[in-house]
This record gives structure tokens, sequence and C-alpha cells, in this order.
């Protein structure tokens, strides 16, 4: 049974309401607006019916207070009052009223009004729990895009790394490593890292950026030795392969910020801060940042695990060959956010060691 209020400090008002509505509604009774507000820190009705001119504290005062409350302020309230000019009735529909019987008042009009506002009231919390439940099924089927969208990135990265099996977990790794310079460079408000999507997008990205090794030759790629000049050069090709086979993958779909992002990095991550890189020789600040974040992700984890051509360096040791090519090799800004953040560094290249 719907619950009203009414309020009213016209005995006679009251009992002409109570006999009227009470076989349809459960009723609610006070003589002032003190009282009223009493009674609503324990009831909720579904509907008010509010008198104006009343002693102590009147209607305009007591719907004030009702609409403060968050529980109470989408509760819809009539006015019932003998103020019958345009001025009061704008005050009452001001303070957040639904509608304004003037008194005296013709029972059957008020039990119109309310049915209608009841039905109204009803009507709005229906939509919104439709809303709700079709909010939630958009975030489920977005989770589930998300998810294929990570599955697809880390079964093409794993592609690549199945053909280098040095590399052991450093996608993982260097992913991680990339979040964290992230989140650095957003806590000092790098200006470039703009917003959170573009974060996330870039670290999602991230496990591409070696995609193009699954174009260099076995004998190059596996090579058990230090690769020679012109292998090197066969070698640095893998970010071309890798930039054209996001561009194929990019053309086949519709949202492609993430591998907009994976393209930049896979062809970039190996251009350096004085221009001395590859496969450009872009310079400075030409280098797209999510390039820079990686050259320095991508080199740390290469220096601290082992490789055919070198035992693991300690994190002493990397740390020092990054703060030796701050300004040559990388970015000084992003080496002093790995300084900041080596601790968390350590903890990574630990829990994801390749021997785990």
């Amino acid at each position: 049974m719907d619950k009203i209020l009414i309020v009213d400090d016209t005995e006679t008002n009251i009992d002409i309401l109570v006999s009227t509505l009470a076989e349809e509604y459960e009723l609610y009774v006070s003589l002032n607006g003190v009282e009223a507000l009493e009674i609503l820190e324990d009831v909720t009705p579904d509907l008010i019916l509010l008198d104006i001119m009343m002693p102590e504290v009147d209607g305009y005062e007591t719907i004030k207070e009702i609409k403060k409350n968050k529980k109470l302020k989408n509760i819809p309230v009539i006015f019932m009052s003998a103020i019958s000019n345009m001025e009061g009735k704008s005050k009452g529909f001001s303070l957040g009223a639904v509608d304004y019987i003037t008194k005296p008042f013709e029972i059957e009009e008020v039990k119109l009004r309310i049915s209608t506002h009841i039905e109204l009231m009803k009507a709005r919390k229906f939509l919104k729990s439709q809303n709700q439940i079709l909010e939630e099924k958009v975030k489920e089927r977005t989770r589930e895009i998300e998810n294929l969208k990570d599955a697809t990135i880390y079964s093409m990265a794993a592609v690549a790394e199945t053909r280098d099996p040095e590399t052991g977990q450093h996608i993982t790794r260097t992913k991680k490593y990339v979040e964290i310079l992230c989140d650095g460079l957003w806590e000092i408000g790098d200006s470039e890292i703009l917003v959170e999507k573009n974060i996330d997008n870039l670290v999602r990205s991230a496990p591409l950026h070696d995609i193009g090794k699954v174009g260099v030759k076995d004998e190059i790629l596996l090579k058990p030795d230090k690769l020679t000049k012109e292998e090197f050069e066969k070698m640095k090709e893998h970010t071309v392969y890798g930039k054209k086979m996001l561009q194929v993958v990019k053309k086949q779909l519709s949202e492609s910020d993430y591998i907009d992002y994976a393209l930049t990095i896979a062809y970039s991550h190996h251009e350096k801060w004085d221009g001395s890189g590859y496969p450009q020789g872009l310079k400075e600040y030409d280098i797209p940042l999510c390039a820079r974040i990686m050259a320095l992700a991508d080199v740390y984890d290469a220096l601290v695990n082992k490789r055919v051509y070198k035992d693991a360096f300690s994190h002493e040791t990397a740390r020092e060959i990054i703060i030796d090519a701050s300004g040559s090799h990388f970015d000084p800004k992003i080496v002093n956010v790995f300084l900041n953040k080596e601790e968390k560094f350590i903890e990574i290249s630990q829990k994801y060691r390749d021997d785990k």
C-alpha cells in the first residue's frame, strides 16, 4: 500500500483527507512542519501533501529541509494552500513541489492528483531501475570487450615471444614497468599524459612492442652469440615489421586507440633522446612519449635479465647505466621518474623472474 504524509495545521482538513484516503493509502498525519520532519526521520512516504501556512515552520521551510535530504528529495510534494496568487505558487514550484492545490479543495480533485503523481513516481522508479539494469549490462559487455582486447594483445605478443625463448616473462615485466612510469608522470602532473584513458591504452598496448620480431629470420633472432653489424641491421627491421603488422590490425578495428599506441611503441621504442636511435633517428620530444617510456622499461628489463650475449646485471648496475644514458638514450624526465620509483622496479623484477 502506498504511503502518504499529510501535513496541515487545520484538523478539519486532515479529518476530511483521512476519511477519504484511508482505504487506498497508508496515511501519516502531522499538524506542523516540525512534527512532519520528525516523522520523516523514520518513514519514507510515496507522496507528501503539505500545507504552506503553518506555525513555527511553514510549508516553504519544510520542503527546503525535505529536499536537502538525499533519502527524501525525490518524494513528490503537493502543496495545499489558500494562497492563490501566482507569486505564492511560483515559489512553491521553485522549491521543488510537483503540484499545487488551492483551498478549499475538491476532494475528488485531490484524489486524482494524488493518483497521478504516485503513478508518475512509480514510473520514474521503474525507469531508473531499468536504466540501472541497462548500465550494468553495458558495463558487463564493456568488461568482456576489454578482456578480449587484453587476451588478443597477449596472444599476439606471445607469438613474438615464443620465437625468442630467452625473453621469458619480459612482456609482463615491461608492461608493469610502463605502468609504474606512467603513474609517476601522472603524479608530477605531466601534461603529455593528458587523461587516464591514455595511460590505460598505453599500458595495455605495451606487450606488443616487439611484435615485429616474428618477421626476423631465425638465424638472426635465435643466434646464440652477439650479432654482427650486418645482422644487427637486419634485427633493427623488427620495428618496421611491427608497424606494418599493426597497421593491418588497425584497419580491421572500429575502435583502435590502443592499437595506435601499440603501433607507435612497436615502431619507435628504439629511438634515442639524442637522435642516434632507429628506425627514424627521432630526437627529444619528436619521439612519442609512449615510445620514450617503453624505451626505458625495455632496456631496464634487458639489463637485469640474462641474455645469450650477457649475464644479468644487478639493479644497481642497471641504475647507473640508465643514469649515464639520461639525456642521450633516455628522456631525463623519465629517468627521474624511474629513480623515484626504483623500489617498485625491483619488486616487479623479482616477482616476475624468468625462473618463476
